[in-house]
């Protein structure tokens, strides 16, 4: 088990976990605290993960109680700064799988722009939405896994998730030229 190694001392284990959560910790830190400061956050948070390892006691997943380092270490960045607007998705892009061979240009762009705005639609929640929307509908994680990650109870998740939905669609609503989403 690699998170045993890495316990015991075994840097090439722990290098190796990494490289395994390396992308889901830069986009959740992306989508929490923005892309221009996900790479100061996911660093932190790895180094905060391997100074805290002997606190892992495996009753989770690993990645479980890695995403919830990042997304303490996320919210107190944000907690240290003015609250400003997420900007473009370019970084969250880059650290994506490459397009499809064959896609259409008009079509990459098409998909790029609207990656961009909802990044922009997600800066308008609540860091504790923003967290848990992220966690489940982005991440696809389960509501036990992000009470795990958020230390919260399932059912202030789930609160806290139906709220994000509402608050996004409500967003999203006022801005119908964007998303072509019909009025109720």
């Amino acid at each position: 088990m690699l998170v045993k190694r890495a316990r015991n001392g075994d840097m090439r284990a722990f290098e190796e976990l990494v490289d395994r959560h390396r992308a889901v910790v830069f986009r959740v830190a992306a989508r929490v605290v923005g892309p221009h400061d996900a790479d100061d956050v996911s660093q932190d948070a790895l180094l905060r993960a391997y100074h805290r390892l002997h606190s892992f006691r495996g009753e989770g997943s690993f990645r479980a109680w890695l995403l919830r380092i990042v997304h303490n270490t996320a919210l107190n960045q944000l907690a240290r700064r003015l609250p400003e607007p997420v900007g473009g998705s370019d970084d969250i892009e880059r650290s994506a799988p490459p397009p499809e061979p064959g896609r259409e240009p008009a079509s990459r762009l098409e998909r790029r722009e609207r990656a961009e705005r909802l990044e922009l639609k997600l800066g308008g929640l609540r860091p504790e939405h923003r967290a848990v929307l992220v966690l489940r509908d982005l991440e696809g994680m389960a509501y036990d896994e992000i009470a795990l990650i958020t230390a919260s109870p399932l059912g202030s998740v789930k609160g806290r998730l139906h709220r994000a939905r509402r608050e996004l669609i409500e967003i999203l609503r006022n801005n119908t030229y964007d998303w072509e989403l019909p009025h109720e």
